[in-house]
């Protein structure tokens, strides 16, 4: 059976080549999660995507966030092979995107957590929509906080976007940002204050990029800059961080990321993620969230 297609709009551009944007949505849920029924639409949406794109952004319909994560119940339903194989094939799909020959961007208006940041950041750039005016949403990786840890790169994602010790001590610890600390440390590529601007915004970001060759790892992972200042921050990291399963599991996939590259810092996110979720820790954690 075919997955339904996500909403895709093309926006023209002075060469003539379009700016595709594909809009995750899922109609009659305030948030966007991510489940195997939306990868399989998003992989099938990039199928359709037509060749000779000048860009591509990744947009919400959903009005409460960007996208709030994984599917946590369905992850805790699955057996290890099952789902050792959801996270190999959401991470094809995300590659597809740090794949695609263009500029890509997302357009961020609002909570992008867990595998929703993860997402993102497989675009070059995120775009966000800052209204100084409203409240903060809030944007980061909080596996750790429930006792495992990312599966989708974002160990190895999120350093080198923002100062790598501040994002290795923040994934250890599962602390997301607020949207306004966020951006002060740099994450965002650019911003707007009005939401209603936010896909205009990441167009023209789009637009001042130049075109790239694709090297097989998103342009923006640990393995793209330089590892020494990776490695520094890995260690003094490590000094301050408690020694525990889910702690050193970050720390692994980093140090995994820098030493053998970004397939296997994939790897060894999955495996740490798949027994992690068995742990009593980790066990306790879910099942409050759950109660909550």
């Amino acid at each position: 059976m075919t997955a339904d297609l996500l909403p895709i709009t093309m926006s023209a551009t002075s060469t003539g080549a379009p700016i595709a944007i594909l809009t995750l949505d899922q109609p009659g849920r305030p948030v966007v999660v991510i489940d195997e029924s939306l990868l399989k639409q998003l992989d099938a949406t990039l199928d359709a995507l037509p060749d000779g794109l000048a860009g591509f952004v990744l947009a919400s319909a959903a009005p409460r966030a960007f996208v709030a994560g994984a599917d946590l119940k369905a992850i805790m339903a699955m057996n290890d092979e099952e789902l050792h194989a959801y996270l190999e094939f959401g991470a094809r799909v995300f590659q597809r995107i740090a794949d695609l020959p263009c500029p890509t961007a997302a357009a961020i208006h609002s909570v992008a957590l867990g595998g929703g940041l993860e997402l993102a950041m497989h675009c070059d750039g995120l775009i966000a929509a800052t209204d100084p005016d409203a409240k903060p949403f809030i944007i980061g990786l909080p596996e750790a906080g429930l006792k495992i840890c990312p599966g989708w790169g974002g160990t190895n994602l999120l350093p080198a976007r923002i100062d790598p010790k501040t994002a290795i001590v923040a994934t250890a610890n599962g602390i997301p940002f607020k949207s306004t600390a966020a951006h002060e440390l740099g994450l965002f590529d650019a911003t707007c204050t009005n939401k209603d601007h936010l896909v205009a915004t990441a167009i023209e970001w789009i637009e001042q990029q130049p075109t790239d060759t694709r090297t097989g790892n998103p342009s923006r992972c640990i393995q793209t800059i330089n590892t020494d200042e990776v490695e520094d921050a890995l260690t003094a990291a490590s000094d301050e961080l408690p020694d525990a399963l889910h702690v050193q599991s970050v720390l692994d996939a980093v140090k995994t990321g820098i030493e053998k590259g970004w397939p296997a810092a994939l790897q060894c996110e999955r495996d740490h993620l798949v027994k992690l979720r068995h742990t009593e820790p980790a066990q306790e954690a879910i099942t409050a969230f759950f109660n909550k």
